[in-house]
């Protein structure tokens, strides 16, 4: 299966995620590429449409290995077997966490325009990317969306590796995924129109 584009993306998953219309979703997309795929969704389920903000916490020399992530609302998750396996405590990495905050309230404040973020508490919320290539953002964005008191999480993406969904299957309530290529090499290459996605989109998606 291949996508013209994300909004194409976002329709087949919308097909395929109608039993939850009766719940009262609130759709919210990782930015950016994920936002066009959830706009797409929300307007099929008739949803609010939001962002998860969230930044991974990587450990001293070794960015990409994820320690833990922080999230808005001073939502906070740590990978404690990890840091205890690092010989690392949360304190040493303060001024990165930090830092991923302020960026945190950096890009609520742009993209939302100063709107405040929905209530996530006891609702249903698919969380919507427009592809899974390691998933670590994701993972990081369910455990937020946990944080924040989520009744029930749906995980949808239109593509993704099959062990990246075996990974992700403990963390979500429903993964909801049309295409799961064995020969996965990269989101891009499932779509014809991969262009990035600006801020400027983002935000008038929001609006």
């Amino acid at each position: 299966m291949r996508f013209r584009d994300r909004a194409e993306a976002g329709q087949v998953l919308a097909a395929r995620l109608g039993h939850l219309r009766a719940a009262g979703p609130v759709v919210v997309g990782l930015p950016r590429g994920g936002v066009p795929v959830a706009a797409e969704v929300a307007h099929a389920l008739d949803a609010e449409l939001d962002v998860v903000l969230v930044r991974k916490i990587g450990a001293p020399d070794r960015e990409e290995l994820a320690v833990g992530a922080v999230g808005e609302d001073g939502v906070t998750v740590r990978n404690e077997a990890l840091l205890h396996d690092l010989g690392l405590t949360w304190g040493e990495l303060a001024a990165q966490v930090e830092h991923a905050r302020a960026e945190i309230r950096r890009r609520a404040a742009t993209l939302r325009h100063g709107h405040p973020r929905p209530d996530l508490a006891d609702r249903t919320v698919i969380l919507v990317d427009d592809g899974i290539a390691t998933g670590a953002t994701v993972i990081a964005a369910l455990r937020i969306l946990r944080h924040l008191g989520t009744s029930r999480i749906i995980l949808a993406v239109p593509v993704a590796p099959p062990e990246s969904l075996r990974a992700l299957a403990p963390l979500a309530d429903e993964i909801v995924c049309p295409a799961a290529p064995a020969d996965f090499s990269a989101v891009g290459q499932w779509y014809d129109d991969f262009t990035q996605v600006p801020d400027r989109e983002v935000r008038a998606l929001l609006r």
